[in-house]
């Protein structure tokens, strides 16, 4: 079994460098015209037998661009962290308050003021997305899975089933990129790893090369 993850495409709060969380904001309108030009590459070399988006504008109309006409099934807890306070603030805006501040220091760790810590995101991003491709496995073990969600989604579950294992911040990707990998699945063991993780740029950059 293969899964795609692709991050979303760029949206307002993104370009301004914001702490996009539950901003529902629609993508910008030169990011659909790069994510269009993206979807003739993946539709050569890549259908997905299922396709799960986060229900935020941003991941579905990311979706119906590369995969235009394919089902969507929407996992709300695929949805990006809750930033609380800082929803849709940036560096600028949130220079030297306190909180800010604190939650630098802790590396990230000591979660959001009024939102979730990074445990609490990256359990429900972890357990939905284990449950899934438990289920997935067990259905049909050699199909191919897309999920078009969030940057904070993609770090949260790499973090947990990375096989050699990255820590979360070393999963980053930028927006319409992401990672291609390889699932081994121990039913005993309930075990889920993700192996051969490679940059999804890179997968499409060595598809055209052999299609050469």
């Amino acid at each position: 079994m293969k899964v795609y993850f692709i991050r979303h495409g760029q949206t307002k709060g993104n370009r301004e460098g914001r702490y996009v969380g539950r901003t529902d904001e629609p993508l910008l309108a030169e990011t659909k015209e790069k994510l269009f030009k993206k979807s003739l590459i993946l539709k050569a070399v890549l259908s997905p037998d299922v396709l799960y988006v986060s229900p935020m504008l941003r991941c579905c109309e990311t979706a119906q661009i590369l995969f235009p006409g394919k089902v969507q099934i929407e996992v709300d807890a695929f949805r990006e962290c809750d930033f609380g306070e800082f929803e849709y603030r940036n560096y600028g805006e949130l220079n030297g308050n306190p909180d800010y501040q604190r939650f630098i220091d802790s590396g990230g760790t000591c979660g959001f003021p009024g939102g979730e810590t990074m445990d609490e995101f990256q359990d429900r991003c972890a357990r939905e997305f284990y449950n899934m491709l438990s289920f997935e496995w067990k259905r049909k073990p050699d199909s191919s899975i897309a999920f078009i969600v969030h940057g904070g989604t993609i770090m949260a579950i790499l973090d947990r089933f990375s096989h050699p294992h990255k820590s979360y911040f070393e999963w980053q990707t930028e927006n319409g990129n992401g990672y291609v990998a390889e699932v081994s699945y121990d039913e005993g063991a309930e075990r889920l790893l993700l192996d051969h993780i490679m940059g999804l740029n890179e997968f499409l950059n060595i598809a055209e090369q052999k299609k050469k």
